[in-house]
């Protein structure tokens, strides 16, 4: 019998194995697992003890010996199936102790369909089955507490010396700012890690939670009592931990705790840069100008992205861009089947690699080489990876720099996304999700124009695009209902991307200045990076009759102003310190970018609208797009200009 449950053993042991690879959680778990084992059958034997008032009987010797080969295998077996070997036991909660309890209860029960089983056996006739609930009972005791004693040990033992009134010499006090669940959980990573902190209290502005104790820490305040308790505590140093909440406050806080001398300010990303994560020290950074200006919360419908990602083979093209890096790992957090990155730059590729093998290792992933003209090239990639869902973040998108190489825009922008876009359809991909820009409205620039055009050719392919020259061959033609479904999302400038202005303020003022504004009256809308990536993909989710999506960024913000607080962030005083000149508007440029007008329909989700656009006329298009490659063969730059402006009017 015991030879028959002892495989059991074998294959949690080997579940674990494979489950953790590493060395270090390889021996937490080798520790726990003999640990349970030797508490499992003392659980057992103590069982008999305390049915027999501590005197057993010889002839019950065999009956534990067996009794204990049952309850061993089992129990750890079903420990492993609710993945107890696999938890941090420091930060254990509730949650943990409920899978410890049902999988004492689910193996325990399993003992006794055994026993009942073998009730006949001259090994277990006459079982006592009262021993079977007090052994389960001393397990539950003898292995939780086996398992709670480290939090025991961090969180009541250690805590003392790092905490209150007994702090050591070198340990810096702080503040933690909001005392919510985020907030907990750093506190607690605080409480029960060797980190050179102090833990004075927590700031919160919920009335509720005044003097209110969390792990023994107080609840000492409002945001207003900040430059009161920093002063009294001597506090250089306080993590902002409120992932969703307005940049108002944000910015209101980081002023309160400059003006009081603190001089580090740490906070934990936004709900949309950690999405469900744990928060942890490790999601600790230091405070940026995105926390000031781009935190305004974002509500993400995550199953609907959940039902197009999940499980599905997702390209994403410029994905070694700024945008499209953030989209990969917005995308692998959604568990797809498997992504295709696709860029050209080999060096953006390289480091792509890196991070998303390191960040998300189990996922299957292709990192591709490849210029978005190649046609061949991209047939290929579709034929033989056959995409699911298609981000298409690639596009050359520096507005003066197009104005001097405007058959660069028609050829990567226009003609880029027409070869993937035909590719799609031809490979039946699901979704194609084109990424716009506010620069197509009423565009001022060779970029807005170019970009204007793609999202004209997005809701063309959505019908099929069924021109023999542009579309399928006549031999493979487009069927009657295409099923690619195509749409295009437009939004303004992402902070820290690639070539915008912060990084570049960013390095001015690292020289010391100027810092150089285009003109004081100049204003743009701001959004960060991992949001504008949710909205793009929940506008996917919804994205069925070509449409082109317009993200709400809220209020437009003067770049003076950008610049202004930027400098403000590094320590320095503006005019005083860091200088700031203005330099004049380039060609293509607008003082005021559009995004919303009064002509966008509302959709199911609060920050996205659906623009409305004028007919497409498909013949206009057709030949414009043969007079395009006609005009770039002749590299004549006055042609595309013109032919451009009749597909999508430069405004003067």
């Amino acid at each position: 019998m015991a030879n028959k449950l002892y495989p059991l053993m074998e294959m949690a042991i080997k579940n674990i194995k494979n489950k953790f690879p590493g060395k270090t959680t390889l021996k937490r778990t080798i520790f726990f697992l003999l640990g349970d084992i030797i508490l499992i059958a003392l659980s057992c034997y103590l069982g008999f003890l305390l049915r027999f008032d501590g005197a057993i009987e010889p002839k019950y010797f065999l009956m534990i010996k067996g009794f204990i080969a049952i309850a061993v295998p089992l129990t750890v077996f079903f420990f492993v199936l609710e993945r107890l070997y696999s938890i941090s036991w420091s930060f254990v909660s509730v949650r943990e102790l409920l899978k410890l309890f049902r999988a004492i209860i689910a193996s325990f029960l399993g003992v006794g369909a055994v026993l009942f089983i073998f009730r006949n056996h001259h090994v277990f006739e006459g079982f006592p089955r009262s021993i079977i609930f007090i052994s389960g009972f001393l397990t539950l005791l003898l292995t939780g507490g086996f398992r709670f004693s480290k939090r025991i040990y961090l969180h009541g033992f250690k805590k003392i010396n790092r905490n209150g009134k007994n702090n050591k010499a070198g340990i810096n006090p702080i503040l933690i700012i909001g005392a919510g669940d985020a907030g907990e959980q750093i506190a607690r990573h605080i409480i029960s890690s060797d980190v050179p902190y102090s833990l004075i209290g927590f700031i919160d502005d919920n009335p509720t939670k005044q003097g209110l104790l969390i792990h023994g820490i107080k609840v000492v305040g409002k945001i207003k009592d900040i430059p009161e308790i920093v002063k009294k505590h001597q506090i250089k140093e306080v993590i902002i931990a409120m992932p969703i909440v307005s940049k108002k406050i944000i910015k209101q806080t980081v002023d309160l705790a400059r003006q009081s001398g603190v001089q580090k300010i740490k906070i934990i990303p936004s709900t949309a840069e950690i999405l469900a994560e744990k928060v942890s020290l490790n999601h600790l950074r230091e405070i940026s100008i995105e926390d000031l200006l781009g935190r305004e919360s974002v509500k993400i419908d995550t199953q609907s992205i959940q039902n197009y990602i999940t499980g599905k083979i997702v390209l994403i093209t410029g994905a070694a861009g700024s945008i499209g890096s953030v989209l990969c790992e917005q995308v692998l957090k959604f568990q797809p089947k498997q992504l295709i990155t696709l860029d050209q730059s080999e060096t953006g590729t390289f480091h792509l690699q890196r991070n998303l093998n390191k960040l998300f290792p189990n996922i299957e992933k292709s990192f591709i080489l490849a210029d978005i003209c190649d046609k061949n090239k991209i047939n290929q990639i579709f034929e033989n990876l056959k995409p699911n869902v298609v981000f298409h973040a690639a596009a050359y998108k520096h507005v003066p720099v197009m104005e001097d190489n405007p058959e660069e825009a028609v050829k990567n922008n226009i003609f880029g996304t027409l070869t993937l876009g035909q590719a799609a359809l031809k490979n039946n991909t699901e979704k194609f999700v084109m990424i716009s820009t506010d620069k197509a409205i009423n565009p001022t620039s060779v970029m807005g124009a170019s970009k204007q055009v793609c999202e004209k050719i997005c809701v063309w392919l959505n019908k099929g695009g069924d021109s023999p020259k542009w579309g399928q061959a006549p031999s493979e033609p487009v069927p009657e209902v295409p099923q690619t479904k195509f749409c295009a999302v437009r939004f303004g400038n992402v902070l820290g991307s690639q070539g915008s202005v912060v990084p570049i303020f960013e390095k001015q003022i690292k020289k010391g200045g100027p810092v150089e504004v285009t003109d004081p009256e100049m204003k743009r809308y701001f959004m960060v990076t991992a949001e504008a990536c949710l909205l793009v993909m929940q506008a996917g989710a919804i994205g069925q009759d070509g449409q082109v999506f317009v993200l709400d960024m809220g209020q437009p913000i003067k770049i003076v102003d950008l610049a202004r607080e930027m400098i403000r962030l590094a320590g320095y005083q503006p005019d005083v310190d860091i200088p700031i000149v203005f330099t004049g508007i380039r060609p293509g440029e607008k003082l005021f970018e559009e995004i919303l007008t009064k002509t966008e329909t509302p959709t199911k989700y609060e920050k996205i609208f659906i623009a409305k656009l004028d007919e497409i006329d498909e013949q206009k298009l057709l030949n414009a797009l043969e007079q395009f490659k006609q005009a770039l063969e002749k590299m004549d730059k006055p042609a595309i200009i013109s032919i451009l402006n009749e597909l999508a009017p430069i405004q003067a």
